[in-house]
C-alpha cells in the first residue's frame, strides 16, 4: 500500500508536469484555469483528468474534437511514478535513510524530467528551470555538508566546457541552454561526478544519434536534443555516481 501511494503520487506529479510543460510552451499561465485539451482548448471534466486512466478510457482521443491526446503524456505520467517508486525503494531499503537526501533527489528528478521532456519536444532548455535547479542544488548540498571546492570546480569545469564549445562554434554545436545546464550539473554533482555525467551523456547521445540515422529518422547534420541526454547522465550519476567512480578506480588498478 505504501508503494502504491507513492506510485499514485508520482502519477499526479507526472500529470501536472505534462500540463506545466505544455502551458509553458504555449505561454499560458500555469494557474490560469483547469486542465484543457491541447487542441480545442475545452476545459476537461474531472474524469478526463485522471492520470493514465483517462487516456485509456478515452482511447487516446479528446472526447469533443477527437484529436489524439499526445502519447508522451502517458509516458511522462508512468515514468514519473516509476521514478518516485524507485527512489523510495532505494533509500528506504538502504543502510541509512537520510530524509534530506531522499527529498533532494525527488526535487532533482522532477527538474530533470522537465528538462528531458521539454528539450525532447521543443529543443529548448528553459533558463528558469536550470537556474532554479542550480539554486536548489546549492542549498541542498550546503545543508548536507558537501564540499564547496568540489561544487565550485564542477561548476567551472562543466559550464566552462560547454561555454567554450558554444563560443568556438558560435552557437552551432551547443546552445545557451546546454551551457546553463553544465553549470547546474557542476553544482549538483561536483568533481569528479560531473565528468562521469558528461561522459555518459555524450556516449548515450552518440548511440541514440547513430540509431536514429541508421533508421532514417535523422541525418548526419541534424540537431539532437542534447539536454535529454544530459538529464539522463545526471540522473545516473546522482544515484550511482560513487559506485561508478569506485569501479573505475579499481579497474585502473
Amino acid at each position: 500500500m505504501f508503494y502504491f501511494a507513492i506510485f499514485s503520487l508520482g502519477l499526479i506529479f507526472g500529470s501536472y508536469l505534462n500540463s506545466w510543460v505544455w502551458r509553458m510552451h504555449e505561454n499560458i499561465r500555469v494557474i490560469n484555469g483547469r486542465s484543457m485539451c491541447p487542441h480545442c482548448r475545452r476545459q476537461l471534466a474531472w474524469y478526463e483528468n485522471i492520470p493514465v486512466g483517462s487516456f485509456l478510457f478515452l482511447r487516446g482521443k479528446c472526447r469533443t474534437c477527437k484529436n489524439p491526446i499526445p502519447k508522451h503524456f502517458i509516458f511522462v505520467e508512468l515514468g514519473t511514478a516509476l521514478v518516485f517508486v524507485f527512489l523510495a525503494w532505494k533509500y528506504l531499503n538502504g543502510p541509512a535513510f537520510v530524509p534530506a537526501v531522499f527529498f533532494r533527489d525527488i526535487v532533482f528528478s522532477i527538474l530533470l524530467i522537465i528538462i528531458f521532456v521539454y528539450d525532447w519536444l521543443y529543443q529548448e532548455i528553459l533558463p528558469g528551470v536550470v537556474w532554479a535547479g542550480a539554486l536548489a542544488g546549492l542549498a541542498f548540498n550546503i545543508y548536507l555538508g558537501y564540499s564547496w571546492v568540489s561544487m565550485l570546480i564542477g561548476f567551472v569545469v562543466a559550464g566552462g566546457f560547454f561555454w567554450l564549445q558554444s563560443a568556438v562554434s558560435k552557437g552551432r554545436w551547443l546552445g545557451g541552454g546546454d551551457v546553463r545546464m553544465g553549470f547546474m550539473m557542476g553544482i549538483w554533482l561536483g568533481l569528479p561526478g560531473v565528468l562521469v555525467a558528461l561522459f555518459l551523456s555524450y556516449v548515450s547521445g552518440a548511440i541514440a544519434g547513430v540509431l536514429l540515422i541508421a533508421n532514417g529518422k535523422k541525418q548526419l547534420t541534424s540537431a539532437i536534443p542534447f539536454g535529454t541526454y544530459l538529464a539522463l547522465g545526471t540522473f545516473v550519476v546522482l544515484l550511482w555516481g560513487n559506485q561508478i567512480i569506485s569501479w573505475y578506480m579499481n579497474f585502473l588498478r
